[in-house]
């Protein structure tokens, strides 16, 4: 059980430090930080001008669906690269499996544009 356990020091090791130098980091902001807040470094920034609205204002659900669409289709196309690098090692296999992977895909692309999920208006 010792041997299995000493193959892990490294790791702890690893973390102790970690986990050391952090709060070290940390004592040593609080302690060497220069404590002079003004007015202009303490306000809100946004965009270079004051808030004129509400921050409780209800955003459009397109933007969210944008966003989503965008993080599942980029997530997608980064299945593409290690295919590519293993092109010549997967076979015909592989290859029809990212031929129907990227068909579902595009198929996913043409119902979100048909149903008129990329347009902002």
């Amino acid at each position: 059980m010792n041997e299995y356990l000493l193959d892990y020091l490294p790791v702890l090791i690893f973390l102790g430090i970690g986990i050391g130098l952090g709060v070290l980091f940390i004592i040593a902001a609080m302690i060497l930080a220069v404590k002079n807040p003004d007015p202009e470094k303490v306000s809100t920034y946004e965009c270079g001008f004051n808030a004129f609205d509400d921050s409780r204002m209800k955003f459009d659900v397109r933007f969210y669906l944008v966003a989503i669409l965008f993080i599942i289709f980029d997530l997608e196309i980064a299945f593409l690269f290690p295919w590519a690098v293993s092109f010549q090692d997967i076979g015909l296999f592989g290859f029809l499996s990212m031929i129907f992977f990227l068909f579902v895909l595009a198929v996913g692309f043409a119902y979100e544009w048909k149903k008129g999920a990329l347009e902002w208006n």
